[in-house]
């Protein structure tokens, strides 16, 4: 059953050295993110599983240990999800997951064993919501960081140009995280957020199917579109 989740943002910007002068303009969205991660760790689950978009490459499963790196961002960072299990050899976690196993390390995660699971942007709601299902099916007591960005749609700068549709999507998407609506997730428009370049639609989806029948409350902790792109980060408990 899911007792927690938290939401964040997944542009490898927040880790600062990929940022490197632009570090403080998310410094807010980090402190935010942190303090979502520690309603998880309250909530003592008995499993953490990490939910990101993920190109073709970067789908499906993670096993704890898996690594990941911003070297392709022109630093020399390297990450790895949870715990160092020995099995991991070259890098292959997708970028979202890679930023959460940042913030993971960067609050010092040890409450729980991790799991990854990439999600591709195409995935339909219904199996977005199943996927969901299972994964809260799993444990006694489940948690799920779940990665992934709004529109990228908000200014004429932002990578999808401005497009007037965008900030009507996150607002309902802001609302319906920091109210914990799951039937408001489960219902947000995947055609819409694919024009939009929404990249936590499936994701948040995922963690709606999850949640369905367990009674969260949900917190909105962050909302702003510093690059044109909507960030938000919400806790549920």
């Amino acid at each position: 059953m899911l007792v927690a989740a938290a939401v964040c943002p997944c542009p490898p910007l927040l880790v600062p050295e990929v940022a490197a002068g632009a570090a403080p303009e998310l410094d807010a969205a980090r402190a935010a993110c942190t303090d979502a991660l520690g309603v998880l760790a309250a909530a003592r689950p008995d499993v953490l599983v990490v939910i990101g978009p993920a190109e073709q490459s970067g789908r499906g499963t993670h096993a704890e240990g898996a690594r990941g790196s911003f070297r392709g961002f022109g630093v020399d960072v390297d990450v790895r999800l949870g715990r160092d299990t020995g099995d991991a050899a070259e890098p292959t976690l997708p970028t979202s997951l890679a930023v959460a196993a940042w913030l993971l390390t960067k609050t010092g995660w040890s409450y729980a064993p991790i799991e990854g699971l990439g999600v591709g942007e195409p995935l339909a709601a219904e199996r977005c919501i199943e996927v969901g299902r299972g994964i809260a099916a799993r444990a006694e007591r489940v948690a799920l960081l779940v990665m992934g960005d709004a529109s990228a749609c908000r200014t004429l700068k932002a990578p999808g140009y401005l497009d007037e549709r965008a900030a009507p999507f996150d607002a309902e998407v802001a609302r319906a995280l920091g109210a914990a609506d799951v039937a408001a997730l489960e219902a947000l428009d995947a055609g819409l957020a694919y024009e939009l370049k929404a990249s936590g639609r499936a994701p948040w989806q995922v963690l709606a199917g999850a949640a369905e029948g367990a009674g969260l409350g949900g917190q909105l902790l962050y909302e702003d579109a510093p690059y044109g792109v909507g960030y938000m980060v919400a806790a549920w408990s």
